[in-house]
């Protein structure tokens, strides 16, 4: 008898987790695997260019983490839980991480990179102003959240800082006031 019920056949094998069905929906949908051609006379940029467009450059990614960090606080997000119910984290540089992941496949894609894949994971949907107002200052340490970690430069890290974090638990906040007249 298999322990999903019923008999598992003469080649008893491992169950399958449900978290294999969503690793490949959509992934050829999701990522373009084209390599653009390059452009006549195209290389790196001199150097001048470069240090020029800096200032413009950092403002602009300022305002693309702006847009990305409002759409992850408005977002429900599927936050891994363990036994008792508290979020899965991991801590690195310093810093403890909560879990958070954009859909259940990017759960899987998580799960799989463990080693995990087999195994059934329990995990809570909550907004991602809830992660960051409320359950990063209830850890007591220095945290941020990492969403869908496993995704590589898809993935992404808001961390304990000014504007991410409640300025309270912010790592980047002097302890003394700003209003100083």
């Amino acid at each position: 008898m298999s322990e999903h019920g019923g008999d598992a056949g003469p080649a008893e094998q491992m169950p399958r987790s449900p978290l294999y069905d969503y690793v490949d929906l959509g992934l050829d949908d999701q990522r373009d695997t084209t390599v653009p051609e390059a452009a006549e006379g195209a290389g790196l940029p001199e150097r001048s260019a470069t240090l020029a467009g800096g200032a413009e450059e950092t403002e602009h990614r300022r305002r693309e983490f702006a847009a990305l960090l409002g759409e992850f606080r408005r977002t429900p997000v599927l936050v891994p839980v363990d036994e008792d119910d508290a979020p899965l984290t991991a801590d690195f540089g310093g810093v403890r991480w909560i879990y958070a992941f954009s859909d259940e496949a990017a759960l899987a894609r998580f799960a799989l990179a463990r080693g995990e894949g087999g195994r059934e994971w329990a995990y809570r949907r909550w907004l991602g102003a809830r992660l960051l107002d409320a359950m990063v200052p209830a850890v007591g340490v220095p945290c941020g959240v990492a969403l869908d970690c496993a995704d590589g430069a898809d993935g992404v890290v808001f961390p304990p800082v000014r504007g991410v974090v409640p300025d309270e638990v912010a790592v980047d906040v002097d302890g003394g006031t700003e209003d100083e007249t």
